[in-house]
C-alpha cells in the first residue's frame, strides 16, 4: 500500500513501513497533528518499504525492525546504501540490545520504541529532520556498552585527523550531550558546537551524531563503565 502527495509541498515528509494497518494509522494521526509534518507514503514490509521510499524520496523514514519479506534492518541496509538516502528511525516493540545496535551500526539516525509518548515521536522526526541522530542516552549508551564490553577497541586512523578540541566534542557527543549541553560544558556558544560537530562528521565520514557514539565506542575514545578515554 503507498500513496503520494505533490512532492514539493514545504514541510517534512514522512513514510510510515510497519506491516501492522492499525500502528500505521496510529502514527499517521500522530504525525500529521503536527503542522509542517506529513505522512506521503505507507508500506507493510520490508520490500515494499524500499521500492516506496526510493519513489517518494521522504525526508524520513519511520521503519519497523520486524517485517515480513525483508525485515526493517534489511531494508534500512539496502536504503542506506543509495545516494542521499532518506534519514531512517526504527520503530520496535522492544528494546532488544541486539536490534537496537544493529540499527546504529547500519547507519540509521536512531530508533524509538512503539511504546513512545507522541510528543517524543514527533519531535524524535524534527530532530532527525534537522540531521541530527535521535540518541536516548538511557538506552543507547547501555546498548553500544554492553557490545563494546565483548570486542577490545581498534583505534581509528581517522581520529588523527581530528583537533583535541573536536576529540573533546566527539566524547562529549559519545555520551548523549545534546550541542546545548556541550557548549556549556566547553563554555563555547552553541553555534560554535555546531561548527565543531559538523567538522567530526564530515573527517570520519559519519553520516550523524547516532554513527559518532558507535564509532567513539569502537575506536575506544571512550570506554563502557569508565568515562572517557584518554
Amino acid at each position: 500500500m503507498s500513496y503520494s502527495t505533490a512532492p514539493d509541498r514545504p514541510g517534512i515528509r514522512i513514510v510510515v513501513a510497519d506491516d501492522q494497518a492499525m500502528i500505521r494509522a496510529g502514527l499517521r494521526l500522530v504525525v500529521e497533528s503536527e503542522p509542517g509534518i506529513e505522512v506521503v507514503g505507507e508500506a507493510s514490509d520490508g520490500v515494499e518499504a524500499v521500492s516506496v521510499v526510493r519513489r517518494l524520496r521522504p525526508d524520513v523514514v519511520l521503519m519497523d525492525v520486524a517485517m515480513p519479506r525483508k525485515d526493517g534492518l534489511a531494508a534500512a541496509r539496502e536504503l542506506l546504501a543509495d545516494p542521499h538516502p532518506s534519514k531512517i528511525i526504527m520503530l520496535t516493540t522492544f528494546d532488544t540490545d541486539e536490534n537496537l545496535y544493529a540499527a546504529l551500526r547500519a547507519g540509521t539516525s536512531g530508533f524509538l520504541l512503539k511504546v513512545s509518548p507522541p510528543e517524543q515521536l514527533v519531535e524524535a522526526i524534527k530532530v532527525v529532520a534537522r540531521g541530527e541522530g535521535l540518541l536516548d542516552p538511557a538506552v543507547t549508551t547501555r546498548v553500544i556498552a554492553s557490545f563494546a564490553h565483548r570486542h577490545e577497541p581498534v583505534a581509528s586512523p581517522r581520529l588523527n585527523d581530528l583537533t583535541p578540541r573536536e576529540l573533546e566534542v566527539l566524547r562529549h557527543l559519545a555520551r548523549g550531550l545534546t550541542n546545548a549541553e556541550i557548549a556549556a560544558a566547553l563554555f563555547v556558544g552553541e553555534a560554535t558546537v555546531k561548527t565543531h560537530v559538523a567538522r567530526v562528521l564530515m573527517k570520519l565520514d559519519l553520516r550523524d551524531r547516532a554513527q559518532a557514539v558507535v564509532f567513539a565506542y569502537e575506536s575506544g575514545v571512550v570506554r563502557p563503565g569508565a568515562g572517557t578515554a584518554g
